[in-house]
């Protein structure tokens, strides 16, 4: 399947689960720091786009020495050709990015909301 094989592309920093089942796709994506506003998710075109950032704040009186710890995601991964997107549903908790993609034969080109 070339998402499971496109997945072995992220970032070494970036992990990922794909599960499926007989109604849906899961996709489990490790985003730390990363919240449901710094995360935009779009499919479109049998491809679906993930575009995240992590959010860091400096403490008062401190400055980087050394940031090892970056982290902007974008990653353009194809569809399973039987989920399009369409009734796609997003969360993202404590930075663990859940995707659940509905098997379908409808159309996609939509943004998926995240929660």
């Amino acid at each position: 399947m070339q998402l499971r094989e496109a997945l072995d592309d992220l970032p070494e920093t970036v992990f990922a689960d794909l599960l499926e089942d007989d109604d849906a796709y899961l996709l489990i994506v490790d985003l730390p720091g990363a919240t449901a506003e710094t995360v935009d998710i779009t499919v479109d075109g049998g491809r679906l786009t993930i575009e995240a950032r992590r959010e860091k704040a400096v403490p008062k009186g401190f400055r980087y020495v050394s940031e090892e710890r970056d982290l902007f995601l974008d990653a353009e991964l194809p569809l399973p050709s039987d989920a399009t997107g369409a009734d796609a549903e997003g969360r993202i908790e404590r930075g663990v990015l859940t995707l659940t993609l509905p098997k379908s034969s409808a159309d996609g080109g939509m943004k998926i909301p995240i929660s």
